[in-house]
């Protein structure tokens, strides 16, 4: 489930979006209670529509929700039905995020708002936890058998925001821009001590994947740099917007 943060950094995105191009249709899949498109409603007056795994999480009095398990199955909706597609704490869920985005993508009109939001694994809490104990943060040992797909016994794909960055671009969007929903606290004097080291052998590795193993390139260099910004190391929840281009 989604917090209230998590939705508030999520408008700030699409804010941007909005005051150029208002937003007449938003889907929200992993819609669960609803929070977000109340939210929505109220700041950009759009039309919303649901997707779920279940319609019985809804709180919104009259609101459908499409059932579709996005593991075996596509959006149940036609290309370009909408200018705003968001999706909370969904990815981690999923099997194939991939093939997923790429379904935000053909269901966005061109010119139209991807924001996606999971777990930030790169903070500093998550690091130091899959160091000590081979789990990032909000994931962990999972349950064989029962594991509910709404809880973290159901996050079985932990994704850094390079990956999420670059699903996006492969499925065709452009502009991404990511946020953070708040920093932990608890990072905060961890950040205080790690950040010289990291910074220092953060640089060393950078430099080695430029020149020695040429991974690092023009285009994908501002995403990589962005792993070690203090916000990412800070941030407990990561939050991506992407735009369809027009034409597309």
């Amino acid at each position: 489930m989604s917090t209230e943060n998590i939705y508030a950094a999520v408008l700030r995105l699409a804010d941007k979006r909005a005051a150029t191009q208002p937003f007449r249709k938003h889907l929200d899949v992993g819609a669960g209670t609803g929070g977000l498109i109340r939210l929505v409603r109220e700041r950009f007056k759009a039309e919303s529509a649901a997707c779920d795994y279940t319609d019985q999480l809804m709180k919104l009095p009259g609101q459908r929700v499409e059932i579709a398990n996005l593991n075996t199955q596509p959006l149940p909706y036609a290309a370009n039905a909408f200018d705003l597609v968001t999706a909370t704490e969904v990815i981690e869920h999923l099997e194939h995020y991939r093939e997923t985005v790429r379904e935000f993508f053909r269901v966005l009109e061109p010119g139209g708002l991807c924001v996606l939001t999971t777990p930030n694994i790169l903070n500093l809490n998550s690091r130091l936890r899959f160091l000590w104990f081979g789990y990032w943060n909000l994931f962990g040992p999972l349950p064989f058998k029962h594991g509910a797909l709404y809880s973290t016994g159901g996050h079985i794909n932990p994704v850094s925001y390079f990956y999420i960055a670059h699903a996006l671009v492969d499925a065709g969007f452009e502009q991404v821009e990511w946020t953070v929903d708040k920093p932990q606290r608890s990072a905060m004097p961890k950040l205080a001590l790690l950040y010289p080291l990291i910074r220092l052998f953060g640089a060393l590795a950078y430099r080695r994947e430029v020149s020695r193993y040429r991974t690092v390139d023009a285009q994908n260099a501002p995403f990589v740099r962005a792993m070690n910004r203090p916000d990412m190391l800070l941030g407990r929840t990561i939050v991506v917007s992407a735009v369809k281009p027009v034409g597309k």
